[in-house]
C-alpha cells in the first residue's frame, strides 16, 4: 500500500487555486493546507475548500512530504530551495527559476537529498500533446500560436518566460534535434518593462524550422499547434484536446469567364484523446513519483534544456529591441 503523502500549496493565486481545487479532490493525500502572503486571496480558497491556513513557510514545511509552489517566477528560487533542504519534495510552476545556476543549484539539492523536483509545464500532460510523440516522425516545419488578451495576472515576467516556454518544451521534446540557430523579436507595449508580443524562429540540426508566436496584447485565446511532415500535417488545439491528421492533399482550379474556382482537399483523421484535466494528471504523476521513488533526474536535465533555449531567446529580444 502506498504511503499517503502530506500535501501543501504555496501560493493561493489563479495558478494555485487551480492546484488546491485539484488536490481537494483527490483521496489518497493528506491535503494539509495553504500559506500565501497575500491574505485576501487565502482567506477565499480556505473558505471555499474548507483549508487550514498557515501563518508561514516553515510552519507548513514542517507538516508536509511534498507542495506545490504557484507564486510570481521571482520566488520560485528561494522558496524551492528552502523546502528541498527541510527534505520537501516540490511541484514548482514553470519556469523552474530565472536563471540556469539557480536551475542547476536547485536540482543538485534535489539530487543529493533523492527528492522528487518537478516543473510544471503542464502542457506535457495535455492527452493531444503526449499522442504528438506517436505521430511526429520527421518534421519539416513546426508552427505554434500562444495567444490572448493581458488578463494583468503576470507582472514579473514576459511573454516568453510566462506563455512561449511552453511550446518550447513541447518543440524540444517532439523535434528532438539540437537547437543550432535563433532569431527573435519582440513588441513591447507602452509602460511595459517586460515584452507583450514575441515571435522567435528556431532551426534544427535536422533541418526542421520551428516558428513560435505568443501575445497577451490579442483579443481572442488562441493554443494551437501546426507540423508540417513530408506526408502528412499535423493541427493541435490545447484547449479542445483535438488533434488532427491531413493526409493526401490535392487541389484543382475550375475556370470560367466569371471567375475562378479553386479547390483543395484532403483526407482527415481525427484521433481521439482521452481527455483528462492537464494538472490533475500532471499532480497525480508527481504523486506517484514521490511514492515509486522514481527520480526527476533525467526530466530535469530537459528542464535545464528548456530553460536555456528560453534564456537565449530572452537575450536575443533585447539586443534585437
Amino acid at each position: 500500500m502506498d504511503t499517503i503523502i502530506r500535501y501543501g500549496v504555496v501560493g493561493a493565486g489563479h495558478m494555485g487555486a487551480y492546484h488546491i481545487n485539484v488536490l481537494s479532490s483527490l483521496n489518497n493525500i493528506n491535503f494539509v493546507g495553504v500559506f500565501d502572503i497575500d491574505k485576501k486571496k487565502l482567506q477565499i480558497v480556505k473558505e471555499k475548500y474548507n483549508l487550514k491556513e498557515f501563518s508561514s513557510l516553515e510552519e507548513l514545511l514542517e507538516k508536509c512530504d511534498a507542495i506545490s509552489i504557484a507564486v510570481p517566477t521571482t520566488l520560485h528560487y528561494s522558496l524551492a530551495k528552502k523546502a528541498l533542504e527541510k527534505g520537501v519534495h516540490i511541484l514548482v510552476e514553470k519556469p523552474i527559476c530565472q536563471t540556469i545556476e539557480q536551475a542547476e543549484e536547485l536540482i543538485a539539492i534535489a539530487k543529493a537529498k533523492k527528492l522528487t523536483l518537478h516543473v510544471g509545464h503542464v502542457e506535457r500532460f495535455n492527452g493531444a500533446v503526449q499522442e504528438l510523440h506517436n505521430i511526429v516522425e520527421k518534421p519539416l516545419l513546426w508552427e505554434s500560436r500562444r495567444l490572448g488578451p493581458n488578463l494583468g495576472r503576470i507582472q514579473d515576467v514576459g511573454v516568453v518566460l510566462d506563455l512561449m516556454i511552453h511550446d518550447i518544451d513541447i518543440c524540444l521534446r517532439t523535434i528532438k534535434s539540437k537547437v543550432t540557430d535563433i532569431n527573435a523579436h519582440a513588441t513591447f507595449l507602452p509602460g511595459s518593462t517586460n515584452e507583450d508580443v514575441a515571435v522567435c524562429q528556431l532551426k534544427f540540426e535536422n533541418g526542421c524550422v520551428a516558428i513560435l508566436t505568443t501575445s497577451r496584447v490579442t483579443q481572442e485565446k488562441i493554443r494551437t499547434l501546426c507540423i508540417s511532415q513530408e506526408n502528412c500535417y499535423i493541427f493541435l488545439d490545447f484547449t479542445t484536446q483535438d488533434l488532427q491528421l491531413h493526409r493526401q492533399a490535392t487541389s484543382g482550379a475550375l475556370t470560367s469567364k466569371e471567375k475562378i474556382h479553386y479547390r483543395q482537399e484532403s483526407l482527415i483523421e481525427r484521433l481521439f484523446i482521452h481527455k483528462e484535466n492537464p494538472l490533475a494528471s500532471e499532480i497525480k504523476y508527481f504523486i506517484k513519483c514521490i511514492q515509486s521513488g522514481m527520480s526527476s533526474f533525467e526530466s530535469n536535465i530537459l528542464d535545464l534544456e528548456t530553460l536555456r533555449v528560453t534564456q537565449k531567446i530572452l537575450k536575443i529580444v533585447k539586443k534585437n529591441n
